[in-house]
């Protein structure tokens, strides 16, 4: 084989390399291509969690597409709000979804200035499901200095959390965040995990209560992509956990 033809040859599987890489991320960005695809029999109650980033949402739409659960952002840090807490959480219990409110835990700010700032902000409404703690890396303050400072003020804020709401919050990790920060600490805080390629090992994480399984699915009632949940268990659990 001749270098010109060893060239084109390669040239020939880059463009194929480049274009199938193309049509992936597109069949990714539309929802059509999905890693995980969790049994129903196994996994029978959906849910999803948002903020202001999905906008203005159908709740009625979405409850006629099988969600019966959302996590609703709430706060985030010491001091911002979500602005499509209040309209989301009024409307998505009269479409009949079980609520719960979520925080995106920061590592730069006090842990009792952010749950002040949560409790704050939830207020005295009746919730389905517990408040939870969004805590990852990606997205964070660059500024943090050391785990334990993290995990140190992040304990100060379940416990006010749960003191205000007489629930134990559930903690969302990332398989990073779980390992640096949750692994080993704050066992009676039930996990809500991301995982978008497997399944999560109870070997590898332990007994776990929610799994985001997705971030690009479409829904009726959507604009754009949302993250879709399930519950560990059967539909009486979770009827239970309520």
């Amino acid at each position: 084989m001749t270098a010109v033809r060893v060239l084109r040859w390669a040239v020939a599987c880059v463009l194929v390399a480049a274009a199938l890489f193309a049509t992936s991320v597109s069949l990714y960005r539309s929802g059509v291509l999905r890693f995980n695809h969790p049994d129903e029999a196994r996994f029978p109650v959906r849910g999803i969690d948002v903020s202001h980033h999905q906008a203005e949402v159908d709740w009625g739409a979405v409850r006629s597409a099988g969600i019966e659960f959302a996590f609703i952002k709430a706060t985030e840090g010491g001091d911002h709000s979500d602005t499509r807490f209040d309209a989301n959480w009024e409307e998505a219990g009269r479409a009949g979804i079980a609520r719960g409110a979520y925080h995106f835990f920061t590592f730069c700010t006090p842990g009792r200035v952010q749950a002040e700032h949560f409790l704050t902000t939830i207020g005295l409404r009746a919730s389905e499901l517990p408040p939870a703690a969004d805590v990852e890396f990606s997205g964070n303050c660059s500024s943090w200095t050391n785990i334990e400072t993290i995990r140190r003020e992040l304990g100060v804020f379940l416990a006010l959390v749960e003191e205000g709401t007489g629930q134990p919050p559930l903690i969302y990790v990332t398989p990073e965040s779980f390992y640096r920060i949750v692994e080993g600490h704050f066992d009676g805080h039930p996990t809500w995990l991301r995982n978008l390629w497997f399944e999560p090992s109870i070997r590898r994480y332990g007994v776990w209560r929610f799994w985001q399984f997705a971030d690009n699915a479409r829904l009726p009632g959507i604009k754009g992509p949302v993250d879709l949940n399930t519950f560990c268990c059967s539909r009486d659990d979770f009827s239970n956990h309520r």
